[in-house]
């Protein structure tokens, strides 16, 4: 961490204050959501999207995403329009919070490490929100999610991915993995590159995602006292799809989503 984030952090007075009143309201929506699982999600996980309607489990799920970056200090804003279900997203990823942020625009399954479901409570949310659990290093476990997303979108879900494999940090995009696209291929549906860019005063934050050596709760707890940001939601022109070079297809994804996270006020 830099001497001008450190002395701006203690520089940030009201962060105390933040914490007094988030937590309680965290502690609160979380509850909420417990029952909005229990009640709702758990009997609704495989509706879908029908003639561009969506599904009342869904808008819920909207809803509590939006309202959860909220208590974070966080505005969720959308640019662009998502395509209707089923649709393959490809996002890039810099924080656990990217999930809620794109699930408060659209609610889609995404593909999460195996870890997150041992977590408790968190991996009963995230379950029955339609999460695709995937252990890192595993071919097996690929092959199995794979087929898992496939079904998934051809059933009329859509499904969200992070290509790069895991979280960057400070601003960098790393290599998107090509494999994955093979999914939306198999299941004939189109892939939307989504920009996930957060700012303040229409300037780019690139360290609201996890730092270097930042594990979660760190994060958490860092970004429930953060002033507020814009946390942008940038829905980019889908990508043709190119059988015989998934390669170019992941490529195209990354230039488009490093071209909407450019900081275009400087």
């Amino acid at each position: 961490m830099s001497t001008d984030t450190v002395s701006a952090q203690d520089r940030d007075f009201l962060r105390p204050l933040r914490y007094f009143w988030r937590i309680p309201l965290l502690l609160l929506h979380i509850v909420l959501g417990v029952f909005l699982c229990a009640g709702i999600l758990s009997w609704n996980r495989h509706v879908v999207m029908k003639d561009g309607r969506e599904p009342f489990a869904h808008r819920m799920i909207r809803w509590w995403s939006r309202a959860l970056l909220r208590i974070f200090g966080l505005r969720s804003v959308r640019l662009g329009q998502p395509l209707r279900d089923p649709v393959l997203f490809v996002a890039n990823h810099t924080s656990w919070i990217d999930i809620e942020l794109l699930h408060s625009q659209r609610a889609a399954c995404f593909v999460a490490k195996a870890e997150i479901a041992s977590w408790p409570l968190v991996g009963w949310l995230a379950a029955s929100g339609g999460t695709i659990f995937h252990r890192r290093g595993s071919n097996h476990s690929l092959a199995t999610v794979m087929q898992v997303m496939v079904d998934r979108l051809r059933g009329g879900r859509s499904v969200a991915v992070f290509p790069e494999g895991g979280t960057g940090h400070n601003g960098v995009l790393r290599v998107f993995h090509a494999r994955i696209f093979q999914a939306a291929l198999d299941a004939e549906v189109p892939v939307q590159p989504v920009a996930l860019r957060f700012a303040r005063d229409g300037r780019r934050v690139v360290d609201a995602g996890f730092r270097e050596h930042e594990n979660f709760m760190q994060n958490f707890l860092r970004l429930l006292g953060e002033a507020p940001l814009d946390a942008e939601v940038h829905f980019l022109e889908p990508v043709p799809a190119t059988p015989d070079a998934r390669r170019r297809m992941a490529e195209l994804s990354r230039e488009r989503i490093a071209a909407a996270l450019e900081d275009r006020s400087a």
